[in-house]
């Protein structure tokens, strides 16, 4: 697990990625990600899906400092969080 990446997900989750599955499982999940910051629960499972795999195509350092900084105010604010 690398503390960035898309969330694990569970094997009957796996149908809910379809043929993106096989561009999610080339990375580590992480402990948050785009879809922690983007709204969590307040998303459907095809954005958090769509989120996954914008991340994946899309990496960068950047990236990955921008959902890190984002992530300390989601939590403080428990946004998505039910």
């Amino acid at each position: 697990m690398s503390l960035v990446g898309p969330r694990p997900i569970v094997q009957d989750e796996v149908i809910k990625y379809g043929e993106k599955f096989a561009l999610y499982i080339k990375v580590k999940p992480g402990m948050t990600g785009l879809w922690q910051v983007s709204g969590r629960n307040d998303t459907t499972y095809q954005e958090r899906v769509n989120l996954d795999i914008y991340y994946i195509r899309n990496w960068s350092l950047w990236l990955d400092l921008y959902i890190l900084a984002r992530t300390v105010w989601v939590v403080l604010t428990r946004k998505g969080a039910y």
